[in-house]
């Protein structure tokens, strides 16, 4: 866009080591709530005919967690004003925030109930930012369609942990 804040090359380096550094965060938390309640707690949840393995997960967060930051670095770089920026960069904030809590809830405090509720939030979140993203960069908001492809299936997954496991409750 014509109109962009003007941001010097050293600036656009900080964006992306900041963004960068926001979503590790946000991995690292996810992946320490997860992989303890793995082998006890998870293992022992009744689980639908379609959940994956569990090697699976690690490859696609990594390969969503690239794609999140690289679509934040383009579309952080387009605004035409501080106050759009500041806007992009809450809803990109906002679905990290829900992207780390679903963790700690369904993993963390073993409650899919609760992580059903977060999860829907997460998706809504992913939702509002691709239609954010794609007033200034497409193929940042295109990026992130597979991101919220695989948040649905998690949250159709855990509805199905929900309703498999409501007797164990």
């Amino acid at each position: 866009m014509d109109g962009a804040i003007h941001k010097s090359r050293k600036t656009r380096i900080l964006e992306a080591i900041v963004i960068a550094a926001l979503v590790f965060i946000t991995a690292t938390i996810g992946s320490r709530a997860t992989i303890p309640n793995i082998p006890e707690w998870y293992e022992g949840l009744n689980k639908p005919s379609f959940n994956p393995p569990n090697w699976i997960f690690g490859p696609v967060w990594t390969l969503l967690y690239a794609l999140m930051t690289y679509a934040a670095w383009r579309v952080l770089g387009r605004p035409e004003s501080q106050r759009d920026l500041v806007k992009l960069a809450i809803i990109f904030i906002l679905q990290l925030f829900f992207n780390a809590l679903w963790s700690i809830v369904f993993f963390g405090m073993h409650n899919p109930t609760v992580g059903l509720l977060v999860v829907v939030c997460l998706e809504v979140s992913v939702i509002v930012m691709i239609l954010a993203f794609a007033k200034y960069d497409r193929i940042a908001a295109l990026t992130q369609l597979p991101y919220a492809a695989w948040v649905a299936f998690a949250s159709l997954l855990n509805l199905a942990i929900v309703f498999l496991n409501l007797s164990a409750s």
